[in-house]
C-alpha cells in the first residue's frame, strides 16, 4: 500500500515569523506573523509603504526587528547581517541591484568565492568562466560572455545576473522583491521556469510584486500588508484581482482613470530630427499644451536615449528642440546640458529614480529644493527655514507619506520617492515634463495617485511626455501615442484610432525592416549591408 504524499499544508514551516514589528521615527511594521513552507511561493503584496520591503529586509538580515521573533527550520533565527542570512540559506534579490559595474559578470557572480589555483592563490579564470556559464544558463543568459563587464549590460540583463548570483549554493528561502519590473516577457518566462525548478527542490519563495496578474501564475498563497499590518492571508485561488486591490488600498478604486476635463491648446514643445547613431534616428514629434503624449516601444528601442537627448544629458548628432512661449509658435532653443533644459522649463523624471533622480541619504527637503536652489538660498547659502517651507508645501500638494521634510528619502516607499522627484520640478514650475517609466515598481494605489497628478498637470496647460513599457497604461492616460522601433518613430496614433495589436506591430516594424535588409539578395557589384549597424542596443 502506497504512502500518501503530504500536502504543503501538512509540511512543517521552513520559516516562521511571529509578532514582527519595526519602528523608526514611527512604526512601519506591527505584529506581523506568517509561515512559509518548503516548495511554496507566497505572494507578499500591498501598497508602497505598506511594509513589504521592511519585512523582507528583516527576514534577509538587513534590518533588525524592534519586536517579534523568527525560526528557520524549527531553530531560532536572528541574522545580524545579510551575510549571516545567506550562510543559513536565506537569499534576497532586491529592487536595488547589488552589482559592481566595473567587474565582469563572472566576477560578480562569484565575488565572495572566487576559485583559486597555485600556491599564490591566483584566480582560476577557466574554472570561474565555467562556473559562471552554468549559473547563467539557469536564468537564460547562455548567450552572454561571462567576461562581459556588468556595466555594459542593460538593466534587464543586470537584474537576471543578480538573480543568478542568489541562486548559487544552498538556498532554503528566496525573497524576490519586484524581480520582473525591468524584464522583458521572455526573461519573465525564464525566471518563472527557474522558480518552478526551485519549488521542486523544496525552496520556499517570497514573491513581492505589484503585477497582480503575475501572482496568479506563480503563487499558491497571498499575504496582504496595509499600513504596516498584515490584513489578509488566503489561497490565491480564492482571491480575484479586484479583491486584492481592495485589500491593498482599503477601498475600491475601480479601473477607470478620470483625468478630468482638459483644454488642449497650441503646440508647446517640438522635437525635430533628433539623432544619435545608432540608438536614435531622426525622431520628430510635437506636444500641445494640456496634452499627454505617450512613447511606446520594446526594450532597446531608444526611448530612454531619446529622453536623455532632449534633456541634454547626452549629446545629439543632429536635431532641435523648440519651445512655445505664450501661445506663439515654438522656437528652437539651445540645450547642451540638463541645466539648459531646466532653464527652458523642461524637466525629466528619470527611469532610474534611485540612481539618477534622488540623493537617497539626504532629507526630503534637500531633494525637493535641489531643482530650485535660488528660491531657498541667499548669497549661495541655503536658508533652512525657506527650504523646509518649500518641502512642506510639496509634501502636502503631492500627498507624500512621510515623517516630515527632514526624513531621509531612502526611508520612503518607491511611490513616495517618485512623488519627491515630481515635486522637485513642480516647485520649479516646469512647463514640459518628461516622464520615463513613471510607475515602474509602484503599487496600484500609488499609480492612480500619479495618474491623477498627471491629469492635474495637463489641466494646468503643461505638456507631458510619458515613456512606458505598459501599453495598457499608455492607452488609458494618453491623448496620442508615438511608437519607437530600432531607434525610429515608426507610428503615431490618435486616441480612438489605436489598438494594442497596431501598437505592437509598430513596435516590431523597425526590426522587421532591418531583417528584410539583412536577408535581401545582393545585386551584382553591390555591397553587403554592414551588420554592425543593425546590432540591437
Amino acid at each position: 500500500m502506497s504512502t500518501p504524499i503530504p500536502s504543503l499544508a501538512d509540511a512543517p514551516p521552513v520559516l516562521r515569523v511571529q509578532g514582527i514589528g519595526k519602528t523608526y521615527a514611527e512604526p512601519v511594521l506591527a505584529d506581523v506573523s506568517l509561515e512559509l513552507r518548503a516548495g511554496e511561493v507566497l505572494a507578499l503584496t500591498g501598497e508602497n509603504g505598506a511594509g513589504k520591503s521592511t519585512l523582507s529586509k528583516i527576514i534577509g538580515g538587513l534590518v533588525t526587528p524592534t519586536t517579534g521573533s523568527m525560526t528557520l527550520g524549527g531553530a531560532a533565527y536572528a541574522p545580524e547581517s545579510r551575510k549571516d542570512a545567506e550562510a543559513l540559506g536565506v537569499r534576497m534579490v532586491m529592487q536595488e541591484l547589488n552589482l559592481l559595474p566595473t567587474l565582469t559578470v563572472a566576477e560578480n557572480l562569484f565575488l565572495n568565492r572566487l576559485p583559486r589555483r597555485g600556491m599564490f592563490g591566483w584566480i582560476d579564470r577557466a574554472t570561474l568562466r565555467e562556473n559562471a556559464r552554468h549559473a547563467m544558463a539557469q536564468v537564460g543568459l547562455d548567450a552572454i560572455d561571462p567576461d562581459t563587464l556588468v556595466g555594459t549590460l542593460g538593466i534587464g540583463h543586470q537584474q537576471m545576473v543578480e538573480i543568478a548570483r542568489n541562486l548559487i549554493g544552498d538556498c532554503r528561502v528566496l525573497i524576490l522583491d519586484e524581480p520582473t519590473a525591468m524584464l522583458t516577457a521572455r526573461e519573465v518566462d525564464l525566471l518563472f521556469e527557474q522558480v518552478e525548478r526551485l519549488k521542486a527542490r523544496g525552496v520556499a519563495l517570497v514573491y513581492i510584486s505589484h503585477r497582480l496578474e503575475e501572482l496568479k501564475r506563480i503563487a499558491r498563497r497571498a499575504a496582504v500588508l496595509r499600513d504596516g499590518r498584515l490584513v489578509h492571508v488566503d489561497e490565491m485561488a480564492n482571491l480575484t484581482t479586484d479583491r486584492l486591490v481592495t485589500l491593498m488600498v482599503g477601498r475600491d478604486i475601480g479601473d477607470r482613470i478620470d483625468l478630468g476635463e482638459r483644454r488642449i491648446g497650441e503646440v508647446a514643445f517640438k522635437v525635430s530630427g533628433m539623432t544619435r547613431e545608432p540608438v536614435v534616428r531622426e525622431v520628430s514629434f510635437e506636444v500641445k499644451s494640456g496634452e499627454i503624449f505617450g512613447i511606446s516601444g520594446l526594450i532597446g528601442a531608444g526611448r530612454t536615449e531619446l529622453m536623455r537627448l532632449i534633456y541634454g544629458a547626452d549629446r545629439a548628432d543632429a536635431g532641435t528642440v523648440s519651445i512655445g512661449r505664450q501661445g506663439g509658435a515654438p522656437e528652437p532653443v539651445a540645450i547642451a546640458s540638463p541645466a539648459d533644459a531646466v532653464n527652458h522649463g523642461i524637466a525629466l523624471i528619470t527611469e532610474d529614480r534611485k540612481g539618477e533622480g534622488l540623493l537617497l541619504t539626504q532629507p526630503i527637503a534637500a531633494n525637493i529644493s535641489l531643482g530650485h536652489l535660488r528660491a531657498v538660498s541667499s548669497k549661495g547659502v541655503v536658508d533652512g527655514r525657506r527650504e523646509a517651507a518649500l518641502a512642506h508645501r510639496q509634501i502636502d500638494a503631492m500627498r507624500i507619506r512621510s515623517a516630515g521634510p527632514s526624513q531621509p528619502v531612502s526611508e520612503l516607499s518607491g511611490g513616495n520617492q517618485q512623488k519627491v522627484v515630481i515635486g522637485r520640478w513642480l516647485a520649479r514650475d516646469c512647463t514640459v515634463l518628461l516622464f520615463d517609466e513613471p510607475t515602474r515598481g509602484i503599487d496600484v494605489g500609488a499609480k492612480f495617485d500619479i495618474y491623477a497628478l498627471m491629469g492635474a498637470l495637463a489641466r494646468e496647460g503643461r505638456a507631458l511626455v510619458v515613456v512606458s513599457s505598459d501599453l495598457r497604461e499608455l492607452m488609458a492616460i494618453c491623448d496620442r501615442i508615438g511608437v519607437m522601433s530600432a531607434g525610429r518613430m515608426t507610428g503615431l496614433f490618435e486616441r480612438g484610432n489605436w489598438t494594442q495589436d497596431a501598437l505592437l506591430a509598430a513596435a516590431f516594424a523597425g526590426y522587421a525592416k532591418r531583417e528584410d535588409l539583412l536577408h535581401a539578395p545582393i545585386e551584382p557589384d553591390a555591397k553587403a549591408p554592414d551588420e554592425s549597424k543593425f546590432v540591437e542596443h
